[in-house]
């Protein structure tokens, strides 16, 4: 399986290759060299994958020779050049993206990389804040994405609100006619500020989702899309290909639907939209959930995983809010149900029923 990181990375690449095919084209005028400098900004992961495509392909010494538009003088303009429609992300926001390690270019490509974000004091930038704007028409795709155990919060060029939960990654670009989201992993939460003349349209697995001024949440899982409405409305829809005609179905606050691709149209089901975006308050809500349940969305978070040894247990009936990032806590609410064991390794969490102090042996 393709891992998020992965993922990401093969997007980035993609959009770098896409620069050196425009360069090939001709020099870069002024406007491309800005939207260069742009994608550049949004993380060094940009800048490695750029420099590593450009080894591969030949065309660094190329790019390098031009003097007006060369890689070192678009992004050592794109440090002072400052847009009243660029805000500034936090440091937290982009450590996902700068710590990504990267095992697709070795050697000479790394040791380039890291002399271009030194001479030109990138790294003081990013650490300072990074300046990232939402792509506009003709500009690549800004890539954002979190690591296990990491969220991350986003206000857009807009004055809309994205937060990523854990293990996601996004796509963002804004042209003139819509603001274009597509998560590609994971689980996203879109505050929407509303643009008669600008849709707001987030392309999830077999789902697309077109916001009518509202608060939303949309989460890929390994057979459906997950899209609750907090505040507002929203329309849903199959993505173009997946059916041929397919009837769009607006939900509004406190209702979610399950799109798996091939039964149409899903039915809306009553939730508590709280409930189901507790994570971002950092919790895990559950009310008469099986235990198995619990423990997969726990999972989602922690570094060791939960593992149910004893089969019945697992559809064990659990209600309470749990932290997402207080393990402990939840390992002390099961070894207080009667009967339930639990052993902590250095890897995992087993839980079993029994009063033996190991637990059994189900392989």
């Amino acid at each position: 399986m393709i891992s998020n990181e992965e993922q990401v990375r093969d997007a980035i690449a993609e959009q770098a290759g896409d620069w050196l095919v425009a360069h090939d084209e001709g020099p870069l005028n002024a406007r491309d060299a800005a939207a260069l400098a742009a994608w550049l900004q949004t993380s060094p992961v940009h800048v490695e994958e750029f420099l590593g495509v450009s080894l591969v392909a030949g065309d660094l010494k190329k790019l390098a020779a031009d003097p007006e538009f060369s890689v070192e003088t678009v992004v050592a303009g794109a440090r002072v050049e400052q847009r009243s429609s660029i805000r500034t992300l936090s440091l937290r926001g982009i450590t996902p993206v700068r710590d990504m390690a990267s095992r697709r270019w070795v050697g000479p490509v790394v040791a380039l990389a890291a002399v271009v974000l030194l001479s030109l004091g990138l790294f003081s930038l990013w650490n300072a804040g990074l300046l990232a704007p939402v792509p506009g028409p003709g500009q690549a795709a800004a890539l954002y994405q979190t690591r296990h155990g990491e969220q991350l919060s986003l206000r857009l060029t807009d004055d809309s609100v994205l937060r990523l939960n854990t293990d996601s990654a996004v796509s963002i670009r804004y042209g003139k006619t819509e603001r274009l989201v597509t998560l590609i992993s994971g689980e996203a939460d879109f505050e929407v500020t509303h643009e008669t003349a600008r849709a707001f349209r987030v392309l999830a697995g077999s789902a697309e989702i077109v916001d009518i001024g509202t608060k939303f949440d949309v989460r890929l899982e390994s057979d459906a899309t997950v899209v609750t409405v907090v505040e507002g409305r929203v329309v849903v829809g199959m993505r173009a290909g997946e059916n041929p005609s397919p009837q769009s179905i607006q939900l509004d606050a406190d209702q979610q639907i399950r799109i798996n691709g091939r039964d149409w149209p899903p039915t809306p089901v009553v939730v508590d939209a709280k409930h189901a975006t507790a994570w971002l308050r950092r919790q895990i809500v559950f009310d008469q959930e099986p235990l198995e349940r619990v423990a997969a969305e726990f999972n989602r978070y922690s570094s060791k995983p939960i593992e149910i040894v004893t089969p019945a247990l697992r559809n064990l009936q659990i209600s309470g809010v749990f932290a997402t990032d207080d393990t402990d806590a939840f390992i002390a609410f099961l070894r207080s149900l009667k009967g339930v064991r639990v052993e902590v390794t250095a890897t995992r969490i087993r839980v079993w029923r029994g009063s033996g102090q190991a637990p059994p042996d189900f392989t």
